[in-house]
């Protein structure tokens, strides 16, 4: 597969500097790529790595198209631009239809001639299997679960009873869909399990990482919406509900019933507390702890308490001076108690 600059461009936009007629078969970094390679600059400390690319080409924005003699396709967001010329070289694996030899697909189960379910997979009765959708091996699909059309279910995924994807959702080995969420009540010395009777419903185009748990709803439903983009290892607790194009990094956890908002980023190892709301555009830092519901838009970093960047950032600063201040402090004091001794 090979496409020229000039072909490249006229799919995704942009504007060629140099041959459009170089030839690109694969994608590459700055710092290996080479013929038929095409790489690209989205962080200006790779400048460098620009100035002595051997790439055929490269993707940059206006500010960098100087900085190098190769060919390139000028656009607003190089990052974005690659990602979709990646796609074009590099397109998922289509699923062969079929039910194969050792998966146990049962009666009353829905299969569309168009899905494919892997030896190993289990499929419970009253599951609903969309068109082009892929099963892997060792996966079980529970009862009454709909997966919509072109969803990927890698090896060995978990979908509890009642939960529902949208169209072309990816779950990666070691998910698990639908848990019980961790409901218990106090009674004296012991705990009483609240049954936890809501699923889980997922969006269109999301993506959950391996071993990422999402809990179903004790109630109502736990949701996911549109093109959430989740990492591995992240715990999703019951009744959560994260908007759309939001994206949450790895080993990052969510507390029961948080709503977090449209396109917010929540940084690796985060915590937010539970029934807390994040609102839309929100983004917070890894390792951070939420501990109050965020209403303003804005970056937001820090353990106990955390703060907006800004504020949070500059007394860090002051943090790391606290000794020397404290010191200083301390003479002054006894500056001052030496110019007015106490009256007797």
């Amino acid at each position: 597969m090979a496409f020229t600059l000039a072909e490249i461009a006229a799919r995704f936009g942009g504007r060629v500097v140099g041959e459009p007629q170089v030839l690109i078969r694969q994608v590459g970094t700055l710092e290996r790529a080479g013929e038929g390679q095409i790489a690209f600059l989205a962080n200006p400390r790779y400048r460098a790595q620009l100035a002595a690319t051997r790439a055929a080409a490269v993707i940059i924005a206006a500010d960098a198209e100087t900085l190098t003699a190769r060919p390139c396709i000028v656009c607003d967001n190089p990052y974005a631009y690659f990602a979709r010329v990646s796609q074009l070289f590099n397109p998922d694996a289509v699923a062969v239809p079929g039910v194969q030899p050792g998966a146990h697909v049962a009666a009353g189960a829905h299969i569309d001639a168009l899905a494919r379910v892997e030896a190993g997979a289990t499929v419970e009765p009253g599951a609903v299997i969309g068109a082009g959708c892929w099963i892997g091996a060792g996966s079980f699909v529970g009862q009454g679960v709909a997966l919509g059309e072109g969803s990927r279910l890698h090896p060995s995924v978990v979908v509890y009873a009642g939960c529902r994807t949208g169209a072309r959702a990816i779950l990666h080995s070691g998910a698990v869909i639908g848990a019980d969420g961790f409901g218990i009540a106090r009674d004296g010395e012991r705990w009483v399990k609240v049954p936890q009777i809501g699923g889980v419903r997922i969006g269109d185009d999301v993506e959950i990482g391996a071993n990422t748990t999402v809990d179903r709803g004790a109630i109502e439903d736990t949701v996911i919406e549109d093109g959430v983009k989740l990492d591995n290892q992240i715990q999703i607790g019951h009744n959560c509900r994260v908007g759309a194009h939001s994206a949450i990094a790895g080993c990052a956890g969510l507390a029961g019933s948080v709503s977090v908002g449209r396109r917010c980023t929540i940084g690796a190892g985060a915590i937010v507390l539970g029934h807390l709301s994040i609102c839309d555009d929100a983004h917070v830092s890894a390792d951070t702890v939420i501990s109050r519901s965020i209403r303003k838009p804005g970056t937001y970093t820090g353990l106990f308490p955390f703060d907006d960047h800004r504020s949070w950032a500059r007394n860090t600063a002051l943090l790391r001076h606290l000794a020397e201040l404290a010191d200083r402090v301390r003479r002054l004091e006894q500056q001052l108690s030496q110019k007015d001794p106490p009256h007797g």
